[in-house]
């Protein structure tokens, strides 16, 4: 940071103007020597935020906040104290005098300060070629077809780099830069003749600029397949380091602390769409992985009581990476939450689809990073083995484990965890071990039920149940194919018992028949479930009745759980008189079979 002296920074404090600076926040009316309006850092109704115009103060009597034109501007626009001093001089044209530098340290600063007007100039450039040239307007059919509006491209400064080979490094020559400062500034490349040429050509180009807005180098999208990389971005050197930069942060910062959120995507014109939809607190980390210089540029701008929200991928590598981003965020305080994203759909695409109303639904039913997590595994998860329930089941655990203990978060994912899988919830929070690996090898034969009990991985129960109530079934005739009407794809705890139910009910006198080489996992639980039945025989009428009767006591607990979860009492009372209902029905015909 450089050191200004205290004179010219006390020249800026009286040169601004504290009135016009808080008036961009909230409204403000004169009342006696002073200005009052709305706080615009808590929600109020009745005014108490006051300005003190001739000392350059304000002070809120509601939350207490209060400083001066710099911490109004550090607070309301996520800045530090370096970057919003420099701002408010910008602003106000006054120049801030430096403290005698070393020679070194000014010879840098300097060339700083060239490069970054390089890379200004080249951003304005391809801007206004994008707009003015005939061979751009591919790339001005590409965006506009997005759905993005042109004011806002305008806004950013999306840009278009020609064919040319040399269209950028022959102009800034023209304008005084040198080949070192074109290469310094990542602008241009080494041709294998060892001459410069411009490392954009024929792409669209979007400036990367830190929170201030001055450019630090570019991203650009190729407009053929042939052209190679789909996007290049400048190579990292004295200013760009992609890890630190946070595309649209510049446009977005107001926003984000007025809104008291951010929201994080990872693409350009992910960011485009939806400050087009008038989400404006979105920034993109052209990437999957949230770095730590990223998460303190959020921090920063959305202040200690905001909140991140992550739409990213929901594939492996994106949960992996928002859980180390949770992890971040934790040691630093910071809120962040996962919204959750239609498979194969991306921002741009659901406010092209769905417009803004669409992205703030997805916004409002944002998840914490755990929540998120673990519904991605139940979802994918094989709920038609044994092994799928227990891989889901281990790797749920895991999750659930990073959460408070003894807090709501976790009984929560407990409930829901073992509502998806159908384990006791001591299952998940890893009071009884899973049975890690395959499937039992053994299953028990009819005598063998009832004796010892079987090691079985979680979950087994219930899809054991299923299958042996299925072989009873075909195996009672037409009382058998009576129960199978009566099941409800509720009584299923798996998809593949639920589908084997359908099509043994539909080929109840040739149950080997219609099966397709298709779907294995259907035919060798078809065929095990005939074998059974006719190893077995017919049942008494007693116990294929106490076996559906098992059936619909599961499926009324697991009602319950949901009911519970939710919060509807009204649906717990209910299926509590379902399973009483149930209970002596049991105690009946286990008089009957007695």
């Amino acid at each position: 940071m450089a050191r200004y002296t205290q004179s010219s920074i006390e020249r800026l404090k009286q040169t601004v103007d504290m009135v016009a600076i808080v008036s961009k926040r909230t409204d403000l009316r004169r009342v006696g020597s002073r200005h009052v309006g709305l706080c615009p850092f808590h929600d109020e109704r009745t005014p108490s935020f006051s300005v003190d115009a001739e000392r350059g103060l304000y002070h809120c009597f509601g939350c207490q906040r209060g400083g001066d034109a710099f911490s109004f501007v550090m607070e309301t626009e996520g800045l530090d104290f370096a970057t919003a001093l420099e701002q408010l001089a910008q602003d106000a044209r006054v120049e801030l005098e430096r403290e005698r530098e070393d020679p070194r340290e000014e010879e840098r600063r300097s060339r700083r300060e060239r490069l970054l007007a390089l890379l200004d100039r080249t951003a304005g450039f391809y801007a206004s070629y994008l707009w003015k040239a005939a061979d751009a307007a591919p790339a001005r059919e590409y965006l506009l077809g997005r759905g993005l509006s042109e004011e806002v491209l305008r806004d950013f400064r999306v840009g278009y780099a020609p064919e040319a080979w040399e269209r950028v490094t022959e102009s800034a020559r023209s304008s005084g830069f040198s080949d070192e400062e074109l290469l310094g500034a990542g602008l241009a490349q080494r041709s294998r003749r060892g001459g410069l040429i411009d490392r954009f050509r024929e792409r669209t180009t979007f400036p990367l600029a830190d929170a201030r807005g001055r450019v630090l180098g570019f991203g650009a999208r190729a407009m053929r397949d042939e052209q190679g990389a789909k996007y290049l971005n400048t190579a990292e050197g004295e200013l760009y380091h992609k890890g630190r930069l946070l595309f649209g942060i510049d446009k977005a910062r107001q926003a984000i602390a007025k809104a008291g959120r951010v929201v994080v995507v990872e693409g350009y014109t992910d960011v485009l769409a939806l400050h087009g939809a008038g989400i404006a607190e979105t920034v993109a980390i052209m990437g999957t992985a949230l770095t730590r210089e990223q998460l303190s540029e959020l921090a920063r701008a959305v202040g200690e009581d905001g909140t991140v929200h992550l739409a990213l991928d929901a594939d492996r590598s994106g949960r992996e990476a928002m859980m180390r981003a949770a992890g971040m965020a934790r040691e630093r305080g910071i809120s962040l939450r996962v919204v959750a994203m239609p498979e194969g759909v991306d921002p741009a695409d659901l406010v092209a689809e769905g417009g803004e109303e669409a992205v703030a639904a997805r916004l409002a039913g944002s998840q914490s990073v755990v929540e998120f997590s673990v519904e991605q595994v139940l979802a994918k998860a094989d709920l038609d083995s044994y092994e799928g329930r227990d891989r889901a089941l281990v790797e749920a655990r895991g999750l659930i484990a990073s959460t408070p203990p003894r807090s709501a978060t976790r009984d929560h994912l407990v409930r829901s965890v073992a509502d998806r899988l159908d384990v006791p919830a001591s299952y998940v929070v890893g009071d009884q071990p899973a049975v890690r690996g395959a499937a039992p090898s053994h299953r028990p034969a009819p005598s063998e039920r009832g004796t010892a009990p079987v090691a079985v991985a979680p979950g087994a129960g219930s899809l054991e149940a299923e299958r042996v109530f299925l072989a009873l079934c075909m195996g009672a005739g037409q009382l058998g194919r009576e129960h199978l009407e009566r099941l409800e794809p509720s009584h299923f705890s798996s998809d593949l018992t639920r589908r084997a139910r359908d099509h043994l009910l539909a080929h109840f006198d040739d149950p080997l028949a219609g099966l397709s080489g298709c779907d294995p996992p259907l035919g060798e639980l078809v065929a095990g479930v005939v074998v059974q039945a006719d190893s077995e025989g017919a049942p008494e009428e007693g116990v294929l009745g106490m076996t559906f009767l098992a059936l619909e006591l599961r499926r009324i607990e697991r009602e319950a759980r949901r009911a519970r979860q939710e919060g509807d009492r009204k649906r717990q009372r209910e299926l509590a008189a379902d399973r009483q209902r149930v209970r002596r029905d049991m105690d009946t015909v286990m008089g009957q079979v007695t």
